[in-house]
């Protein structure tokens, strides 16, 4: 979806099951964002995973009867906002291999190509143009590897952040790499994450950065959790949530 789509009036939001459970201020931020710029969001509340944790165990039939879970959700011709490049990057590019023969083919491809991470809506569909209401801040950004490698929309948060006129974008020296946290990959091979997400947080850590954001809750948490540990001097937000305490929408 680029800026030359039509202006919708409503979309759907797929809140992403880690934002649900761990991060729900940061899904709330999200449709804030969207409201306040007039859009009408609608949140089906029989949402839960998209699959990809399954799916990426290696378990296809398992993701495919949890992602089929969610597929009557969304019955309205509306964009899908999804606030992840991962949880979008599994419905949008592999939704449609992991339905390939299924009864519920069409369906799932039809759901995919509605698909838009938030960065790119507000960018590309919106064309946010904030008015940085906070104080001057050095911030890194970090991109998983599903935005910038599957969505592409790594650089719609870089774009987001460099519209806010009192903020200074850190590049900082791992920013292309993975954080190590990549679903159940940090839980099967937990000393290779762990020493990913290790230099992960020494570069954030060297950047400068007063703090730093993500569009990616899987990420947002690992990093953390690691900054945490190290008794560092800042931690790092959800896109969202940043945008919104930047341009006056949240105390």
């Amino acid at each position: 979806m680029t800026a030359s789509c039509p202006r919708p009036q409503d979309v759907y939001f797929f809140g992403t099951c880690l934002l649900d459970l761990f991060l729900p201020d940061a899904g709330v931020d999200a449709v804030a964002l969207l409201e306040r710029e007039g859009i009408r969001v609608h949140y089906p509340q029989g949402q839960s995973c998209c699959g990809q944790p399954a799916y990426t165990t290696g378990v296809p039939d398992e993701a495919r009867e949890v992602a089929r879970a969610q597929l009557g959700l969304f019955p309205q011709d509306w964009p899908i906002v999804v606030p992840s490049g991962s949880c979008g990057g599994m419905i949008r590019h592999h939704w449609p291999t992991l339905f390939a023969g299924d009864r519920d083919e069409a369906l799932a491809c039809t759901l995919s190509a509605r698909v838009v991470e938030l960065s790119d809506f507000l960018l590309n569909v919106l064309d946010w143009h904030p008015q940085d209401q906070g104080a001057p801040a050095k911030v890194a950004v970090h991109t998983s590897c599903s935005a910038r490698r599957e969505m592409g929309t790594h650089l719609n948060s870089w774009a987001l952040v460099d519209r806010l006129a009192n903020v200074e974008r850190v590049v900082h020296g791992h920013e292309s790499e993975c954080c190590g946290f990549g679903g159940t990959f940090s839980i099967r091979h937990p000393d290779i994450a762990g020493a990913m997400v290790e230099d992960k947080a020494a570069s954030l850590q060297q950047s400068g950065a007063t703090e730093f954001v993500t569009a990616d809750a899987g990420c947002l948490m690992n990093i953390n959790g690691k900054l945490c540990k190290d008794n560092a001097p800042f931690n790092g937000k959800h896109l969202a949530t940043f945008l919104l305490e930047r341009t006056g929408g949240k105390a």
